[in-house]
C-alpha cells in the first residue's frame, strides 16, 4: 500500500505542528514507502535530514499567495505570539491553492492510481479545507484527512486570557461550518481522523462513521533517550515548558507555588519566551522567589531531553490545550506531569500516570496545583511511583510508530471494502469536556 502524504506543514528542524507533520509523515512513511508532498519553505530542512527529492519528498512553491498570507497575517495578530486564530483563518484562505497545485502536479499520477490513498497529515486545523477530497473522489482514490484537532472553547472565567491573546476570531469561530470546502471535503473524504475527543465530538454528524479517534501528538523514542533516574526528595524539581502567554498559566504556577518555593520545598524552571516573561520576571522580585525560580528562556528542542530528564514533575497548568505534546515528552523523559484535565493534557495524562486537576476558575486552579505540590513536597515518593508508568504509557501508546500503524488500519478499512472498521481507544476525559462544557 502506497499512500501519498500531504503535509503542507513538515520541517525537521521546527517544533509544533511542522514537527508534528514531519514525524507522522516520516513514520507512515517508512512502514509504506509512500510520497511526501510538502511546502517549499521546507525544501530544505527535509534535504538535510537526508530524503531525496522526487523519490521520498515533493516540494510544492506556493509562496506567491503563501507569503503574502504570511505578512498580513503577522500584522493583523498584533504580536508574535498571539491571535492564532487569525492566523489560522488567514492559512485557510490561502491553504486551497496549495492543494490545486498538489493536483496539478499528482493528478495525473492519482487517476492512474499510482498511489493507493491520498492522506492529508497537515494542516491539523479542521477549518481549514480544500478542494483535493473531491479531485480524488473523482478518480476513485480514497482519501484520508487528518489528525483535525482545535477550536477548544474557552473556558468560562478567563475572558480576560481571551482578549489578552487577541483571540477576536474565536468569538465567530463557528462560523467556519458555513464555508463553501466545509461540508464538501467531509463528505468526500473516505476517512477522518480526529486529534481529540472534542474534535471528534465537533464532527458533524453524518460523517461520524467514519471519524476514528488517534490522539494527534507522539513521541520520537530517538529525541528522547534520557530519562529521570533520580530519586524524588525535597526541594521538588518542577519544570514548565511553553510559550509565556496568558493561557498556558506560568502565572497560576508561580502564584500556587511561592509559599513552597520560599520554604525551600520546591524550585521551578520556565522553559520557554513569550509576551509575558517581564511580566513573569516582576512577579517572581515581588513574591520573594527569586532563588527558586529560573527563566531560562527558549532552548533548541534538541536540547529539551536532558532538561526534562533532570527534573521530578511538568507542572504545567494551560486552559487550553489542543493537543498538549509536551505533556508527552516529559511522560516520554519520566517525568510526572501536572495538568489541567481540559483537552489534550486530560487525555494523554491518567491518574496513574500523572495529576489532573479540574477545570475551575483562576483561584480554583490555583489552589488545586498548590494543593498538589505540597502533597508531593510532604511525600516525594509518590512522583518515584508514578515516573516509570509515565514513561511506558507514552513509548508503549504514543510513539509515532505506534501511532502510524493505528493509520495503516484506517488505510486498509479505506481501501478495501469489507474490511472492518477499526476502533481506537478513546478516553474518558472526553465525559469531562462535555460536562464542563
Amino acid at each position: 500500500m502506497r499512500p501519498l502524504l500531504i503535509a503542507e506543514a513538515c520541517n525537521p528542524e521546527w517544533t509544533s505542528i511542522p514537527l508534528e507533520g514531519w514525524s507522522h509523515a516520516r513514520a507512515i512513511q517508512s512502514l509504506t514507502g509512500g510520497l511526501i508532498v510538502t511546502q517549499i519553505r521546507n525544501r530544505e530542512a527535509v534535504l538535510r535530514a537526508g530524503l531525496i527529492e522526487g523519490l521520498d519528498f515533493t516540494a510544492i512553491d506556493s509562496e506567491a499567495v503563501a507569503a503574502r498570507a504570511y505578512k498580513l497575517a503577522s500584522f493583523l495578530r498584533g504580536g508574535e505570539g498571539k491571535g492564532w486564530t487569525t492566523a489560522t483563518f488567514m492559512s485557510g484562505l490561502v491553504y486551497p491553492t496549495f492543494e490545486k497545485l498538489v493536483w496539478k502536479v499528482f493528478g495525473e499520477r492519482i487517476a492512474a492510481k499510482e498511489f493507493d490513498v491520498v492522506h492529508r497529515v497537515t494542516p491539523t486545523s479542521p477549518t481549514v479545507a480544500g478542494p483535493l477530497a473531491a479531485r480524488c473522489k473523482s478518480v476513485g482514490v480514497p482519501m484520508v484527512i487528518g489528525p483535525l484537532n482545535g477550536g477548544l472553547p474557552w473556558p468560562a472565567g478567563f475572558d480576560a486570557e481571551r482578549r489578552q491573546e487577541r483571540e477576536w476570531l474565536s468569538y465567530v469561530r463557528g462560523a467556519y461550518r458555513m464555508m463553501p470546502r466545509f461540508a464538501a471535503m467531509r463528505r468526500d473524504a473516505a476517512a477522518i481522523i480526529c486529534g481529540s475527543v472534542h474534535a471528534y465530538r465537533q464532527e458533524p454528524a453524518e460523517v461520524r462513521e467514519k471519524c476514528f479517534y488517534i490522539a494527534e501528538n507522539g513521541i520520537d523514542p530517538v529525541r528522547f533517550r534520557l530519562f529521570r533516574q533520580r530519586d524524588a526528595r525535597r526541594p521538588i524539581r518542577a519544570v514548565f515548558v511553553g510559550r509565556l502567554v496568558p493561557y498556558k498559566g506560568a502565572d497560576m504556577l508561580l502564584e500556587a507555588a511561592a509559599p513552597l518555593i520560599r520554604a525551600g520545598e520546591l524550585t521551578i524552571e520556565l522553559i520557554g519566551d513569550g509576551p509575558m516573561k517581564d511580566q513573569l520576571r516582576e512577579m517572581i522580585e515581588r513574591e520573594n522567589i527569586a532563588s527558586g525560580v529560573s527563566l531560562i528562556g527558549w532552548i533548541d528542542h534538541r536540547e529539551l531531553n536532558s532538561r526534562l530528564a533532570e527534573a521530578d514533575v511538568l507542572a504545567f497548568p494551560s486552559i487550553r490545550e489542543f493537543g498538549g505534546a509536551v505533556v508527552l515528552e516529559a511522560m516520554a523523559c519520566g517525568v510526572v506531569p501536572i495538568v489541567v484535565n481540559y483537552g489534550g493534557p486530560g487525555e494523554l495524562a491518567t491518574e496513574r500516570t500523572g495529576y489532573l486537576i479540574p477545570l475551575g476558575n483562576r483561584s480554583e486552579i490555583v489552589a488545586q496545583l498548590r494543593d498538589v505540590l505540597a502533597k508531593l513536597a510532604t511525600n516525594p515518593a509518590e512522583i518515584d511511583a508514578k515516573s516509570p508508568l509515565a514513561r511506558w504509557r507514552a513509548m508503549e501508546e504514543f510513539t509515532w510508530d505506534h501511532k502510524a500503524k493505528q493509520v495503516m488500519r484506517v488505510y486498509e478499512w479505506v481501501c478495501r471494502p469489507g474490511t472492518g472498521k477499526p476502533e481506537f481507544y478513546m478516553p474518558a476525559a472526553g465525559e469531562r469536556e462535555a460536562k464542563q462544557k
